[in-house]
């Protein structure tokens, strides 16, 4: 279908004439749209991956219910959070006639966002806007959908690659012992910590579950803080997962597929700024097995990362894409540096937390 006409399938305020596309589109596709009487972008919409996201009715609920949940104790409700926009039949999404599934939302008007954190004060921004997201959920009590089965869940991942190691798809196993020994040497430890998420000494809460800071909206006029945003992944799981999966990303000082592993290391600065914003939101919210492993939380999802691209390597490159042949056992190796980074820094990460 033209996009045109998939736009005017939803309860728009007036009939759209322009649409433009949005971002690289790796997971979804998005686009502007444009309506009548107005000269700048009213809406975003998007195709939903439904390869990704098996459910797109369910997380499109979860997304409905979580925003309005937070627009019930924000300020300006249009602007700090997102707006889904349904469908003219009433539903949060459209299905088209070859399986698609497209959503709408409202285009936060005077914002701006970033492709990366490169420098403390950035990190500060991104911790505090995750923080912020954490906070205006902790009081969200009803039960979230799981979108992606297993996502960020240590024990599926870990039974994933025992698996996998079993199966050994491309017969690469054993010119990668040393690579396989890493993850090996650290399994019962990383199960040790997903016992307490288990067993509720973590306790669960609302996660975004992709805490990179191109997933959060500021003001364009004064570099305020607005609203996360890319809600798909958000599930019931503990806000550890989110904050580690901020550190891998924020601390890097190298890329994550990074051929030259002395770029590699854990930030401490990037580290200190990022927890100070969201420490500056959640401190008083946080349990005290939350507040615990707070630090070790990079070390587990950076684990989960080595593991998963391993895992990739072993079965054949069937799951990331890669440029060269050897790209996910790079990978493997840069985020094992950076895991071996924070494995050396912990007690210093640790000491930094508690002083806060």
């Amino acid at each position: 279908m033209e996009l045109l006409e998939l736009a005017s399938r939803f309860a728009l305020k007036a009939n759209p004439v322009e649409i433009k596309p949005l971002g690289e589109g790796f997971i979804n596709d998005t686009y502007l749209v444009y309506v009548e009487g107005s000269d700048s972008p009213e809406y975003i919409l998007q195709r939903k991956n439904h390869i990704v996201f098996p459910d797109v009715p369910a997380m499109m609920d979860n997304i409905k219910k979580v925003t309005e949940h937070i627009k019930s104790k924000v300020t300006d409700p249009l602007r700090d959070t997102l707006t889904v926009i349904p469908a003219k039949d009433g539903k949060l999404y459209f299905k088209d006639g070859n399986g698609n599934f497209w959503a709408v939302c409202l285009f936060i008007k005077g914002s701006k966002s970033f492709d990366r954190a490169d420098n403390p004060e950035l990190a500060y921004q991104g911790g505090k806007g995750l923080g912020a997201f954490h906070k205006q959920v902790s009081d969200f009590s009803e039960p979230l959908v799981e979108v992606i089965k297993g996502f960020h869940n240590m024990r599926f991942r870990i039974n994933q690659w025992e698996e996998c190691v079993k199966r050994n798809a491309a017969g690469r196993a054993a010119s990668i012992q040393e690579e396989i020994s890493w993850v090996e040497s650290r399994k019962d430890k990383i199960l040790d910590f997903w016992k307490q998420v288990e067993d509720g000494t973590i306790p669960m809460r609302v996660t975004h579950n992709d805490t990179k800071i191109s997933n959060f909206l500021f003001n364009e006029a004064d570099g305020s803080l607005l609203c996360a945003i890319d809600l798909d992944t958000m599930m019931s799981s503990t806000l550890l997962n989110d904050l580690g999966d901020a550190f891998r990303s924020y601390t890097n000082t190298g890329a994550e597929d990074d051929q030259n592993l002395d770029n590699v290391s854990m930030s401490m600065d990037m580290f200190k700024a990022y927890v100070e914003g969201y420490m500056s939101e959640m401190k008083d919210s946080l349990s005290e097995s939350e507040k615990k492993y707070l630090a070790f939380s990079g070390i587990v999802i950076t684990y989960e990362q080595v593991l998963r691209f391993l895992m990739d390597y072993i079965d054949g490159d069937i799951y990331y894409k890669t440029k060269y042949p050897e790209h996910n056992l790079v990978r493997t190796r840069a985020q094992y540096k950076l895991l071996q980074s924070m494995e050396e820094q912990l007690p210093q990460m640790e000491a930094f937390v508690n002083s806060l």
